[in-house]
Order: structure tokens, then C-alpha cells, then sequence
């Protein structure tokens, strides 16, 4: 078990204030995240009252919360001269004090008092993302970045709020991490992530059995 962090937090829980119109093919987006006060309940489909609009891409157990790194936001506010509040990269969670793009593929967080959530795998950006920040070339500089944040797997639901403690509770011990897999998923990587998930070290979501399938067919 890793050490407790006291300084990592939620700083914001932040779900859909409402769907608004969009050009991509859904013709809305639920990416206007908006923080809340009161605790809300987290399960297996993510927090509750909150919705994706592209079903296909966002959403569904292994990517039933979104996380991002308010050190990453302060990064993009210096970049681009203009504050990144919480929610508008579409995040649930804003966290203090954590490393969430170091964190590998499997890693587990205790947040609060019941709540454990599974790293799954690095957010990719899309044009809904870019008509959002309305950023020139804003996909290809967030990607050059690396600075992407991680969806996340609900092991066990609970409840979660602004203040809640954040520990790492389990760390797989791969060394492939949200960042690693993003900037340069390659064989290797996706053999240690296969070997973790043959182990019982953690349990490989689909969007990383599908990355993982792309990655080896290339390298055969």
C-alpha cells in the first residue's frame, strides 16, 4: 500500500449543468461541467445527475469519472492567459496535491471515506473539446503537452465531495503510466500492461484492450 498523501484532495466534484448544441455528429455535448456543493453519489456508470451526450466515446464503467489535475490547469492558465476553472475541461474531478498523470494504468485512489476508483486509461482529445476551448489548434497543442488527465473506474461507490482526502491505495507496479501510454504506447508497454492484467494486478477496460490490440498489430 502507497503512503498516505494528506495534501492530495478534491479540490471541485463537478458534473453537466446542461446540455448545450454542438456541430460533431451527436448535436450536443455534456462537456459543460459546472462544480456542485452538496456530496454526490458515485457508482459504477459515474456521479449522479451527471450525463454523456457521446455514449460511444465518453462514458460507460471504464470511463465513469474523469480526473484532472488542478497543477495541469495552472499550467494551461499561464499558456493561454486566461483562468481554467474547474469543469471546463469537462473533468468530474479537479484534484490538489496528485499526480494524476503519473499515475499508472490500475492505480487505485480512496477518496473520502468509502469511495475507491481504478485509473483506467488517458483522456484523448477531441473537436468537441477544441470547438469548447475555442483555442487555435487547441487538440494538437493539448496533445504535444501530455497534460491529459485520467478517466476512471468505479471499484467501489461511495460518496465524494470538495475536501476529500485522496490516497493512493494500490499502485500495479508496471511503470506504464496515463502519460507514458498517451505520449508513446509501444509493445513494451503494452506487454507489461498485459502481463499486470494476467497477474491480477488490475483489470484492463475496454478502451485499453482496444489501444493495447492497435499497439501489437502495428509491432507484428
Amino acid at each position: 500500500m502507497a503512503p498516505h498523501d494528506s495534501t492530495a484532495r478534491i479540490l471541485a466534484v463537478c458534473r453537466v449543468a446542461q446540455l448545450r448544441p454542438d456541430s460533431g455528429n451527436v448535436g450536443v455535448t455534456a462537456i459543460d461541467k459546472q462544480p456542485v456543493t452538496p456530496r454526490l453519489k458515485a457508482r459504477a456508470l459515474g456521479l449522479y445527475g451527471d450525463v454523456q451526450a457521446d455514449r460511444k466515446h465518453h462514458g460507460g464503467v471504464g470511463k465513469a469519472l474523469y480526473a484532472y489535475a488542478d497543477e495541469a490547469a495552472d499550467y494551461w492558465a499561464a499558456q493561454l492567459g486566461r483562468p481554467i476553472p474547474p469543469g471546463l475541461f469537462g473533468e468530474n474531478l479537479r484534484t490538489a496535491g496528485l499526480d494524476v498523470d503519473g499515475a499508472e494504468i490500475g492505480e487505485r485512489w480512496r477518496i473520502g471515506g468509502d469511495l475507491v476508483v481504478e485509473v483506467t486509461c488517458p483522456r484523448t482529445p477531441c473537436a468537441t473539446f477544441q470547438r469548447r476551448m475555442g483555442e487555435p489548434q487547441w487538440v494538437r497543442r493539448f496533445t504535444e503537452a501530455g497534460r491529459v488527465g485520467a478517466y476512471l473506474a468505479v471499484v467501489h461507490p461511495g460518496t465524494v465531495g470538495a475536501g476529500d482526502a485522496v490516497e493512493v491505495v494500490r499502485r500495479p507496479g508496471h511503470g506504464v503510466t496515463v502519460a507514458s501510454w498517451f505520449a508513446g504506447a509501444d509493445a513494451e508497454q503494452a506487454e507489461a500492461l498485459l502481463a499486470a492484467e494476467a497477474d491480477g494486478r488490475l483489470e484492463l477496460y475496454r478502451a485499453m484492450t482496444e489501444s493495447i490490440a492497435k499497439v501489437r498489430g502495428r509491432a507484428a
